[in-house]
């Protein structure tokens, strides 16, 4: 391998950047011997030159790509996914080809609404969306039926008990407090399906679901089935 120069650049960086992955997921693919730079294979923490010849998998990796988020309001009935799901459409059929590189930071259901962010840097996906790191998210969330305040009580001080474990939700009355309906959510987790599965072992039906904050981000004024460009907080 030609000498580093002093402006040579840190690999696992510049992988996590162009393959669209974490930092973590690049050190893995450097640690399986799955990447050579100018034919010779690296190891975890090696630098590059520019001009140097990056092979992940046989693959050449090039490009000046940056790092790009969005803030998308997802409409009921979208998926979050690549691929189409029977006859419903995905969120990239909101975007135009020119953002369909990005991925979703997270999910939102297929019946879900609201904030999804889209991102090709895979540690701020990591960072967002891994439980050790407690972001906060806000749902305004409609129940078919009125919750009973034993009910509310059981969900906001003692959590109930799924499959998968504990669910603890924060309660606050979206409306007046005769409307038992209408609800507004915080938690910090983010298991799949979970305040839908949480009233739903109560005997509720959750008729709508729209997320309005994720961590630092907060939906705003995007109008359904619109995007804007954010900066990273």
């Amino acid at each position: 391998m030609q000498p580093q120069s002093t402006n040579s650049l840190r690999l696992n960086k510049y992988l996590a950047l162009q393959l669209g992955v974490s930092r973590r997921e690049a050190d893995n693919l450097i640690s399986q011997q799955k990447v050579t730079i100018n034919g010779q294979p690296v190891t975890l923490g090696a630098r590059f030159n520019e001009g140097d010849k990056i092979i992940v998998d046989g693959k050449p990796v090039k490009g000046k790509t940056q790092y790009e988020y969005i803030a998308l309001n997802k409409p009921s009935g979208y998926v979050c996914s690549r691929k189409q799901q029977g006859d419903h459409p995905t969120i990239y059929e909101l975007l135009p080809a020119s953002l369909h590189h990005l991925k979703p930071v997270g999910r939102l259901d297929r019946d879900s609404s609201g904030l999804i962010l889209l991102s090709n840097d895979g540690d701020f996906t990591y960072q967002m969306t891994h439980p050790s790191f407690f972001k906060t998210k806000i749902y305004n969330v409609r129940l078919e039926s009125s919750l009973s305040p034993l009910h509310q009580q059981m969900i906001s001080d003692y959590g109930i008990t799924l499959e998968d474990g504990p669910s603890k939700l924060h309660l606050e009355r979206m409306n007046d407090e005769k409307d038992s309906k209408n609800w507004i959510i915080t938690m910090h987790e983010g298991r799949n399906r979970q305040i839908r599965r949480t009233f739903g072992s109560l005997g509720y039906t959750v008729i709508k679901l729209h997320r309005t904050n994720f961590g630092n981000y907060s939906l705003g004024d995007i109008r359904p089935g619109k995007y804007e460009t954010v900066n990273i907080q």
